[in-house]
């Protein structure tokens, strides 16, 4: 189970890179944070951990149901153009995501053998991080930014769930209130910026 969620997760990260529309990043990032909700949630009944139960059914809620809903009542009210075609053409892009996941793996592949959980789940998390820069990095668009921002946390919440076998829950809220004070900052910085 935990291997399809995961190859979810980084399916849906490589879909939300050739993503040309802000309605859809938004509907990439939703199912990304459910399928890390998920995961969350598998993982802490698997070990007995409530505080993971908890903390996969609050991202299910916090970041598959409120911050989509808040971003996208964002954009119809500062009218931000929904256009978000990437710097990178996307016969580039099907070159360098296999690249970056190669890379990724070869990187960590000296270091796998440290960690508990399986070897795949931690090079599969670092590799989404790679790619969440990525994402960050071809768009020219603030909002994209912000949205591959966003993905980061999704993906270091992932490698520290299956670096660790579970994150102290002090951390996890920790990392809550920072994307809602994020979200704060981006409706502020919008209302009196605009796009």
């Amino acid at each position: 189970m935990i291997n399809v969620l995961i190859g979810f997760f980084i399916a849906v990260l490589i879909a939300s890179l050739f993503t040309n529309r802000l309605f859809r990043l938004y509907f990439w990032y939703g199912l990304n944070s459910l399928i890390l909700g998920s995961i969350a949630i598998v993982i802490g009944k698997y070990l007995g951990s409530e505080e993971l139960v908890i903390m996969g059914t609050l991202t299910i809620v916090i970041k598959f149901l409120i911050i989509p809903l808040v971003l996208k009542k964002i954009t119809v009210r500062f009218k931000i153009n929904r256009d978000i075609t990437p710097i990178i053409k996307i016969q580039y892009l099907t070159i360098i995501v296999p690249i970056v996941l190669v890379f990724t793996y070869y990187l960590i592949t000296p270091v796998l053998n440290s960690f508990t959980t399986h070897p795949n789940f931690v090079a599969i998390s670092i590799s989404s991080l790679f790619l969440s820069l990525l994402l960050i990095m071809e768009h020219k668009k603030m909002i994209a930014k912000i949205m591959g921002f966003l993905f980061i946390e999704n993906s270091l919440f992932l490698l520290g769930i299956v670096a660790t076998n579970g994150m102290p829950s002090l951390i996890e809220l920790g990392v809550f209130f920072d994307l809602m004070m994020f979200i704060l900052i981006i409706n502020l910085l919008f209302k009196y910026q605009g796009e």
